[in-house]
């Protein structure tokens, strides 16, 4: 059902300066660039930058690709874990959720359909 790593989001305080220091960093401009995200294509993975101001104390959100995200959500509250995300769609066929696993740490799924791990070189 999981099929790998796929994207990591960090919240930042402030867009603009955030997308000019990774695009430094990482050498290229963001693929998707709105208001309330910024989506870089890195290695064939994604790092995403929302804009939600300082890191929560939950930190930054890894994200792990599924085929179908209800599929995955259902199979993982079957397993007791606290839903932290419901399912949203995020725009262009992407839907996103997440759990808190019995330890406390955030795991959350990504069905997105413009993703080829194929792509990765």
């Amino acid at each position: 059902m999981f099929r790998g790593l796929r994207t990591v989001i960090y919240p930042v305080s402030d867009m603009t300066q955030a997308k000019a220091w990774y695009s430094e960093v990482f050498g290229c401009s963001p693929y998707f660039d709105e208001p309330f995200y910024a989506g870089f294509s890195v290695g064939g993975f994604e790092l995403g930058l929302i804009p939600d101001g300082v890191p929560s104390a939950d930190g930054a959100m890894a994200y792990w690709g599924v085929s179908d995200a209800a599929a995955a959500l259902e199979r993982l509250a079957r397993l007791q874990v606290a839903i932290h995300e419901q399912i949203k769609d995020v725009g262009g066929g992407i839907k996103v959720a997440a759990i808190k696993d019995p330890f406390g740490n955030l795991i959350g799924i990504i069905e997105n359909p413009n993703f080829n791990v194929q792509d990765v070189q």
